[in-house]
């Protein structure tokens, strides 16, 4: 169905005067015709949103999946590890931020469906690269290759016919769905909620898409859904902007149907401490920051403090391929 519906009167043209509209009779219909595209929108929008809060629950891995990580029955250090490389490589090859967010969605997704050989090491190197080739495929318009795609420190190198077994294994598990909701998909709707006369909208959604992405590897923000992480990370841009009335986070149950204060306010203070955290390990500066300074830093790559062990070692065939499938070290 398409996004707007032409009348029949601006699909035909008169050759006769009778089909001409007068200069005054013109800019009356232009301006009826912008009001009811306005409305249009507004309402494709509205629906648009509601559609994404009621399907987000398909996209993100069950609650039992944060349990298993309390209960370490699942690494947490191996999951932080393993998304901070996925992130490394991603900002090496200047990918979109809904790429970087889409491969770390799918490797949580799998992992919480799908039981690995182990739990860390070389299955989830392997997982990591085809999860980031992936959202790659979906959304880059240029894709590297595979042996491209593992820099960064990467411990283990597989060559490509064993990651295509492994992209095949995790579509398989992901019932191919991989044009996921994420949080990212609310970012533009929340932040005209809150300016509405779209001075800051431009710095409300690059810098919380910049917050998204640099705290995914806390394994906490999985209690929340997408939109909720949308919400809090627009609350917590608003934050930076000067002499701004700032909008509690209990206020943000308004924007639309289905957003509660309680798991607001929880995702929005954690964000909070991880943002000042983040804040806080950086060098100090003689003035403080403005949005203008906070703006120009989006385009700056996001960096990380871990460090990997940059020894690689040949793998056998992990998956079950035959023996011209092996992985090589390089």
């Amino acid at each position: 169905m398409p996004l707007f519906s032409c009348s029949d009167c601006e699909l035909l043209c008169c050759e006769d005067s009778s089909g001409v509209l007068s200069e005054e009779e013109s800019q009356e219909c232009s301006s009826e015709s912008s009001s009811s595209s306005s409305s249009l929108l507004s309402k494709w929008t509205e629906e648009s949103i509601a559609c994404f809060m009621e399907h987000e629950s398909n996209f993100v891995p069950r609650l039992e999946y944060l349990s298993r990580f309390q209960s370490r029955s699942l690494d947490i250090n191996a999951r932080e590890e393993s998304v901070a490389w996925i992130l490394k490589v991603h900002a090496y090859h200047g990918f979109q931020p809904l790429t970087g967010y889409l491969s770390v969605n799918y490797f949580d997704r799998f992992l919480d469906s799908q039981q690995l050989p182990q739990t860390s090491g070389w299955s989830l190197q392997l997982l990591s690269v085809a999860c980031l080739s992936l959202a790659a495929k979906m959304e880059e318009p240029l894709v590297p290759s595979v042996l491209d795609l593992q820099v960064e420190g990467a411990k283990y190198i597989f060559e490509a016919p064993t990651i295509l077994r492994m992209e095949l294994l995790v579509l398989t598990v992901l019932d191919w769905r991989l044009r996921s909701v994420t949080p990212l998909s609310f970012l533009a709707f929340f932040a005209g909620k809150i300016d509405s006369a779209g001075t800051f909208t431009a710095f409300l959604i690059s810098r919380a898409t910049q917050i998204i992405l640099s705290n995914i590897q806390e394994a906490s923000f999985l209690a929340y859904r997408p939109s909720c992480i949308g919400a809090a990370a627009i609350l917590c841009a608003a934050n930076e902007i000067p002499n701004w009335s700032l909008v509690k986070p209990e206020n943000a149950e308004s924007w639309c149907q289905g957003l509660t204060k309680e798991k607001i306010i929880g995702c929005y203070q954690l964000m909070q401490e991880l943002v000042i955290h983040s804040n806080l390990r950086k060098p100090m500066r003689s003035s403080a920051p403005t949005v203008q300074s906070s703006f120009s830093s989006l385009s700056s790559s996001l960096s990380f403090s871990y460090s990997y062990n940059n020894k690689r070692r040949k793998l056998n065939d992990c998956l079950g391929v035959n023996d011209d499938e092996k992985g090589n070290s390089l």
